[in-house]
């Protein structure tokens, strides 16, 4: 019987599992898919009941593609946040869970802008407010739902929801209760301040506990169910984002993530919980690993940018990742344009990270063709990380390693265009499912398989491939940012 471990990625639209054995290789993997509802316009919500489902099946899969008699050591849960579950007090979902998409809640925050709530929110627990984040949700449903919110015993989030699922323990770990802002950094507890704040109690969240830590064997259930071992541990998990970085060794201060999917997200490292020393753009949480801390900001839906292009201009080929070839490789037959055809985004960037706006082409000539369109974009998307890494620029936040993942990276182009704009080294990796690596890494901490993060990084080492800036473009991009942001000053 083989020894293994499990890495669960609970995402906003699939559930993932991941097995490996103790040295890190992989046995096998699985997935499996959940819809998001749209009752409303604007609103998105997800029946638990059915993420529960998925989990329980990409677990089930994966443990039969392995085709070998395996021991599960143990499991941790990787898991998207900020999604929020009304339940009753035990753990049954009272409402369908109100996504971190959802954005109900944006007339209210414009009431708490102008009250000056954001801030004191921010001060206690290192976020800037969100629509779609449980704190304005909560004070949503005491307004406009108050018999449901007067039922609920427990608010938890999908992290809690699928943990308690699993071991019939209601825990949660500090980077997904950080999320739900009404944690205090400072402490790592609820704030009484800000539960206040939506007229909620500290016995209606799941305590904390810290990731790597053991919350208990998965019920006798499960394990039949999901052909676990019966002795299976579950391992407190983290935030899918503080998860990958730790899938990646991003650890330590000076090291930074860039992840690219529709939405793009920078993340950096600190080692001291210090708010106020920040820009007002950057939000701060824990990381999954002792005394370390995650800034980030969000540069919005770059990537849908890309999206819209492929989907507008390479409609004659019908498989999506072949149109996403297609212009990567006519984008080879460009060169960085020194008349200066900009792309406005439409979505994300520094003036609008969290919506829409107008955007558009700038210097579009008859000489250009689609290929130049799919370069300017990648070019926008570069001079965004390129103003978010500047508002980062602190003695304790300077960035000198800086990885990038995702959906960006298949492109052989655009992670030099980033290097060349942002000015130093890149290290890409195509490694898929890094947030479940992650959470593989947590459940083999917590079951005493690894002595320490540094030992098990050295069994998860994952393929890399690094980009040097050349300095003539690095020049170029460096002159054109201000007329780049004097522009984009015109649209938002």
């Amino acid at each position: 019987m083989l020894d293994s471990i499990i890495g669960l990625d609970i995402g906003t639209t699939n559930a993932k599992a991941l097995i490996y054995d103790l040295a890190g290789v992989e046995l096998a993997r699985s997935e499996a898919a959940y819809p998001i509802n749209a009752p409303h316009p604007g609103w998105a919500e997800q029946n638990p009941a059915e993420v529960w489902r998925a989990t329980l099946l990409a677990l089930k899969s994966a443990i039969d593609n392995a085709g070998q008699n395996l021991h599960t050591l143990a499991l941790a849960v990787a898991s998207q946040s900020g999604s929020l579950v009304p339940a009753d007090d035990s753990g049954a979902p009272l409402y369908p869970s109100i996504t971190w998409m959802d954005g109900r809640t944006e007339a209210l925050l414009k009431e708490w802008l102008t009250q000056h709530i954001s801030a004191r929110v921010r001060a206690i627990s290192g976020w800037n407010i969100h629509a779609g984040l449980p704190l304005a949700t909560i004070a949503w449903l005491q307004r406009h739902m108050p018999e449901l919110y007067c039922s609920v015993r427990r608010w938890l989030c999908m992290n809690d929801y699928i943990v308690h699922r699993l071991t019939g323990r209601f825990v949660t770990n500090p980077s997904n209760g950080s999320v739900m802002q009404m944690m205090e950094l400072a402490a790592a507890g609820w704030s009484a301040e800000l539960l206040e704040l939506v007229g909620a109690r500290p016995d209606q969240f799941s305590p904390v506990q810290p990731s790597g830590t053991v919350v208990g064997q998965v019920t006798e259930e499960v394990a039949r169910a999901a052909g676990l071992s019966l002795d299976t541990q579950v391992v407190n998990g983290g935030h899918d984002q503080s998860c990958t970085a730790l899938a990646l060794g991003v650890l330590e201060p000076r090291q930074a993530l860039l992840a690219c999917g529709t939405s793009w997200v920078v993340t950096a490292i600190s080692d001291h919980p210090d708010i106020a020393a920040l820009q007002p753009e950057l939000d701060m949480n824990f990381h999954v690993v002792p005394q370390r801390w995650t800034v980030s900001q969000s540069l919005g839906g770059l990537g849908a940018s890309m999206e819209w292009l492929i989907g507008e201009c390479w409609q004659e080929i019908p498989d999506r990742q072949q149109r996403y070839a297609a212009m990567d490789g006519e984008v080879a037959h460009t060169a960085q344009d020194h008349a200066g055809l900009v792309f406005i985004p439409a979505a994300g960037g520094h003036t609008a990270p969290a919506g829409m706006q107008r955007g558009g082409f700038i210097n579009l000539n008859l000489g250009h063709t689609r290929a130049h369109l799919a370069r300017a974009v990648m070019e926008s998307a570069a001079s965004e990380l390129s103003l978010a890494l500047q508002h980062m620029q602190t003695d304790a936040l300077r960035t000198t390693t800086l990885w990038m993942v995702g959906g960006a990276t298949r492109s052989s182009h655009w992670p030099a265009i980033v290097a060349d704009a942002v000015g130093h080294p890149l290290r890409v990796t195509q490694s898929s499912h890094l947030p479940a690596v992650g959470a593989a890494i947590l459940a083999g901490l917590g079951a005493g398989v690894y002595r320490d993060v540094h030992t098990a990084l050295r069994s998860f080492r994952q393929p890399e491939q690094t980009y040097t800036p050349d300095s003539a473009r690095m020049r170029v991009y460096a002159d054109r940012l201000p007329e780049y942001v004097r522009l984009t000053s015109l649209f938002g």
